[in-house]
């Protein structure tokens, strides 16, 4: 009779269950690496992009590592044919075992009663009865093999590491200003502006750390710094221009979180106007 479940295409369907959530993160990773790669294309220093595409080959080299070991498990695991030797088995055990009934418990045979009159020659007392050996336990059916896949691929590690990447914070704006209500070319700038921000700082405190730890300590971050500073402004201004009216300065925002590291009063005298100053 032909089995309604088969325990192998069950163990194949929870993997795959229980590798979905990971496969989805590293895509993720892989998204946000791709997107910081397009922002620091901006810069006119290859170097500023390398962080970024170390990112992203790591996030690819995972993905597709995990891909191509699922692929091979799921073809292997359920291609049709005869089933193996190994397989048959456990469906036979399935089907077959049965757990054997309890013995019935045996009674000690009564002895014969005899009477004290004849006083006859004691009788030869009578052995106990033997118990027959206890059955041998039922061989339990093992149950079927879950196959674990492990999806996490671990790729050698890049000779360059990275500078470490700050947690990217959600956009905050003063008064009624809501980015959603805009179209969505502007919404798709803010993120953009917001980014290319973001990364700007990050080289600038890369390439001359030295320089923004002085800059921090006497406070006057806008003029140590002001060569990178008003070129990163220069190409900010032209890809945003059209959302520079709006009560939102991005660029400003990053200096103080990266270069002054949240302190306003490290940048000395800011020198753009802005519509934000915290």
């Amino acid at each position: 009779m032909a089995q309604d479940t088969n325990p192998v295409e069950t163990a194949v369907s929870r993997a795959l269950r229980e590798n979905l959530e990971r496969i989805q993160k590293t895509t993720d990773e892989l998204h946000h690496a791709v997107n910081d790669v397009v922002a620091a294309c901006s810069s006119n220093k290859a170097t500023h992009a390398l962080p970024p595409l170390v990112r992203a080959q790591t996030a690819a080299a995972s993905l597709s590592a995990a891909l191509d070991v699922l692929t091979r498990f799921v073809a292997v695991s359920l291609q049709p044919g005869p089933r193996s030797a190994l397989e048959t088995q456990i469906a036979s055990l399935i089907s077959t075992a049965a757990v054997p009934a309890a013995p019935e418990p045996q009674r000690p045979e009564p002895s014969i009663p005899v009477p004290k009159a004849s006083a006859p020659a004691p009788a030869p007392a009578l052995a106990p009865p033997v118990a027959p050996p206890p059955p041998a336990p039922p061989v339990a059916a093992p149950e079927p093999v879950e196959a674990e896949l492990e999806l996490q691929a671990e790729p050698a590690p890049p000779a360059h590491v990275p500078a470490p990447v700050m947690a990217e914070a959600e956009p905050e704006f003063e008064g009624d200003f809501d980015v959603n209500r805009l179209s969505s070319e502007e919404q798709e700038l803010h993120r953009r502006a917001n980014r290319v921000a973001k990364v700007s700082m990050q080289d600038i405190k890369m390439l001359r750390p030295e320089q923004v730890r002085l800059g921090r300590e006497k406070k006057d971050l806008c003029i140590r710094l002001k060569d990178d500073i008003e070129k990163a402004h220069r190409e900010y201004d032209r890809r945003f221009k059209p959302i520079m009216d709006h009560p939102v300065d991005y660029f400003y925002r990053w200096m103080v979180e990266i270069l002054a590291d949240g302190d306003p009063h490290a940048l000395g005298e800011y020198p753009y106007a802005t519509p934000q100053h915290r």
